[in-house]
């Protein structure tokens, strides 16, 4: 940090604005700041006030105004001076000189890890947009593992942005509304922070559909008489009945939020007008019993809608959102919402999270947090370990944010939570990652079903397990939790690896063996560095999974000893090998007789021949559909039926040719998917001509169906041009 900035934040001390006593009396006195707190703020106030001196938005006004507003957001959530503190800094190491050790040396290491938590990866090249989006949002999550106020300052900076998008491009503005409603809405309801989150949807539909958000609030305006001489009628009787039980509540009412009635009229294909319940009546009460008595009066009062009932006391959501939810008949048989709930419920409700980081006594509570984040750290854990592309890892996110709860229950009867269409696997991995892994059956209320079975709230869940099983790459496909998929993706990938370390190892063994007098392995296991590897299995891996190949080793180790192969060469060294394992050709049955392979098709094991009887030459033998045929049926009396003679379990070699487009993970990608057919790479020979990559692969299969299998799924990988049997 420069000597002028320091100079310019002292010459500010003891000149406190309005401004910053509006920022102070965001709370709404819950919070109650001590003397040192406010001398606390002030400093980080005016530093982050010259920090961002002489910088403008998009929109013309001060930069500071953004890290202003995001700190009052947060004022106004009731967190701690800290968290308010990064609001105002949180910009500072990406868009000014400010270092980390500047925010260390004079705030603290808690505020300048918070701030560097937020800030933006920056210095990266990113191939794509999605790349980007997802690596911020990766940062972001993983950020969330040292401390959860990372991911609510994050919050409540977008909730700013999105209130200031109008200066911005209309490309820019679609592509930050779809973020926030595809994410960051999601994650404010995941952390129970409904206040904010209903903020951030009608904000979203403002900015994706401008009319529909300018008709709504032309209707709601339009109704606003209606709906509060509604609310009157509606709560007279209700407060009347409450008085005469000594119950003290708060009885309101509230329109649902704009996105809310906007998604109802898209699923319903209804106009407002046909929107009925769009009013929600809150009762709130002094503890858990009155909530239960006002149920009781709400029903006998109004018709309930029996099926709209929920009890989110006795089981509350993930996010730990308390209420009872009751829907009735009100006057006119107009459909109300009631809402049913303690005044700490509805803190909880509105503020989610936030509201447990209440400044008392000096200290935040983090115990009371942790609770809250059970499902997050359980997919952090799961970003940590994700080692697949941007599309997966935007997969994975999303899984955890859109789902729906269920509730089962172990045969010891514990409560455990799982997302709609979860299956008997999925609860075994909520259960324990070993029990996961070992899990071979699974009973559903005693009776046995298959581990891809959705279960329902209510059902009882029992998992059979065997120290000798392991899991399916098949349970990716019906699995629900992003737990299920981490876990299992792990195990694949340490199979994989440990399977491309052993095939490494015979590649290079195979080798050493042909060149002795190089000492060819001896040299490459002590220059694996030049490979860009410090561990040898890991080296061993990248050639055995065709990251590496041999002649590329030979290119960088032995460029004197280089061998020039012509392609027809290795054409014909793969035939060699796939024919070598093989009895022979049974000729109406009869073996051991004089036999030749045709070059025009090159027949291998697995394909379907026919054979032509030569002068000379014994059994010519052609693939059945090879271009040549016609032209022997001229002589038909000289072909005959022949059969490979192999045993019936025999798996054949069969070599194809993948061309694509070069990109990062473009191998790997293809590997990956051959492995999903359970087909064995015996080898890999590839090179890039410009931007096009060309790969052949030798595989071992059992049929011609299982190679067309193959061929159609490496077909379904981004980038790919042509593949083809050679």
């Amino acid at each position: 940090m420069t000597k002028a900035l320091i100079k310019q934040v002292n010459l500010h001390k003891g000149r406190r604005p309005q401004k910053f006593y509006a920022l102070l009396k965001s709370s709404d006195n819950r919070i109650s700041f001590l003397k040192e707190d406010e001398d606390f703020l002030w400093e980080v106030y005016t530093f982050a006030r010259e920090a961002h001196r002489g910088q403008f938005r998009k929109s013309g006004e001060p930069y500071f105004e953004h890290p202003y507003q995001t700190a009052k957001i947060l004022a106004e959530m009731n967190m701690d001076p800290v968290t308010i503190a990064c609001g105002l800094l949180h910009d500072v190491i990406e868009d000014t000189g400010v270092r980390y050790e500047d925010l260390t040396s004079r705030f603290g290491e808690e505020v300048a890890k918070l701030v560097e938590g937020v800030t933006k990866i920056s210095g990266i090249t990113f191939r794509n947009r999605q790349e980007e989006q997802a690596d911020n949002f990766r940062k972001m999550l993983l950020s969330v593992a040292d401390d959860i106020r990372v991911l609510i300052i994050k919050l409540a900076d977008r909730a700013h942005n999105m209130q200031t998008l109008e200066s911005l491009p209309q490309v820019k503005r679609r592509r930050i509304a779809i973020e926030t409603r595809d994410v960051y809405a999601p994650l404010a309801h995941r952390l129970g922070m409904f206040k904010l989150k209903s903020t951030l949807e009608d904000l979203v539909l403002k900015n994706l559909d401008p009319e529909a958000y300018k008709f709504l609030q032309k209707k709601i305006k339009e109704k606003q008489s209606e709906r509060e001489e509604y609310i009157k009628t509606f709560t007279i009787p209700l407060t009347k009945a409450l008085t005469e039980l000594g119950i003290d509540a708060k009885v309101c009412g509230r329109p649902k939020n704009f996105y809310s009635i906007y998604k109802k009229m898209k699923t319903r294909n209804k106009p407002f007008e046909e929107i009925y319940d769009l009013l929600a009546i809150r009762v709130i009460v002094s503890n858990k019993e009155e909530c239960y008595s006002v149920l009781g009066i709400v029903h006998n009062l109004f018709t309930p809608i029996m099926d709209r009932f929920k009890d989110y006391i006795a089981s509350h959501k993930v996010n730990y959102y308390q209420s009872i939810h009751t829907t009735v008949y009100g006057p006119g048989g107009r459909i109300v919402e009631i809402q049913i709930r303690t005044e700490e419920m509805d803190e909880i409700a509105e503020e989610g999270i936030a509201a447990h980081w209440r400044y008392k006594e000096g200290r935040t509570r983090p115990d009371e947090v942790d609770k809250y984040v059970k499902w997050l750290r359980d997919l952090i854990d799961v970003l940590k370990n994700e080692s697949g592309g941007p599309v997966d890892f935007m997969e994975t996110l999303k899984i955890d944010l859109f789902k729906d709860e269920i509730f089962v229950f172990t045969p010891m009867g514990d409560l455990i939570r799982l997302p709609k269409g979860a299956t008997p696997v999925d609860f075994a991995f909520e259960v324990h990652t070993v029990v996961g892994y070992c899990c071979i059956g699974a009973k559903v209320d005693g009776r046995m079903v298959p581990l891809n079975t959705e279960l329902k709230s209510g059902d009882s869940v029992e998992i059979i397990t065997s120290e000798n099983h392991r899991p399916s790459y098949a349970w990716l496909k019906f699995v629900k939790t992003s737990k299920a998929i981490g876990d299992i993706k792990r195990w694949i990938r340490k199979t994989q690896f440990e399977e491309s370390v052993h095939l490494g190892k015979e590649i290079l063994d195979k080798e050493n063996r042909r060149n002795k007098q190089l000492a060819f392995l001896k040299i490459v296991r002590e220059s694996i560095a030049e490979f860009g590897f410090d561990d040898l299995d890991k080296f061993y891996s990248a050639v055995g999974s065709g990251l590496i190949t041999v002649p590329g080793i030979y290119s960088k180790l032995f460029p004197e000893s280089k061998k020039e192969i012509k392609e027809k060469d290795v054409d014909s060294l793969f035939l060699e090998k796939a024919r070598k394992n093989i009895k022979g050709i049974n000729v109406q049955g009869i073996t051991n007789l004089m036999v030749n392979f045709a070059k025009c098709c090159n027949p291998i094991p697995g394909d379907r021949i026919i054979g032509f009887v030569s002068r000379g030459r014994g059994i010519i033998v052609h693939k059945s559909n090879c271009s040549n045929i016609p032209a022997l049926f001229k002589e038909n009396e000289r072909l005959l039926d022949v059969n490979w003679d192999v045993d019936s379990k025999q798996q054949f070699l069969a070599q194809i040719k993948v061309v694509g487009q070069e990109r990062k993970n473009f191998l790997k990608d293809v590997t990956d998917m051959i492995s999903t057919t359970n087909t064995n790479i015996i080898s890999i020979d590839g090179s890039v001509d410009d931007t096009i990559i060309h790969i052949s692969f030798v595989l071992q299969v059992g049929n011609l169906n299982h190679l067309n299998r193959v061929i159609t799924k490496i077909q379904t990988v981004q980038g790919i041009i042509t593949v083809e049997r050679k």
